[in-house]
């Protein structure tokens, strides 16, 4: 008796899905990424500020 056709094996499609989503995660940077990377690398007296201003209120003095 032969087997169903439903009952054969599938391939290698597991192996064609996961080569595809490794060749787009190594192609580019996550956008996340690069948001991260264009911010500035110093700090404006404005965000010292408001750093300053949480330490205190946590109640670390110096």
């Amino acid at each position: 008796m032969n087997k169903h056709i439903s009952d054969q094996p599938r391939g290698h499609s597991h192996q064609r899905l996961r080569e595809y989503t490794r060749q787009e995660r190594e192609a580019g940077m996550h956008p996340s990424v690069a948001t991260l990377h264009s911010r500035p690398l110093t700090r404006g007296a404005e965000s010292r500020k408001t750093a300053e201003y949480l330490r205190i209120e946590r109640g670390r003095e110096v």
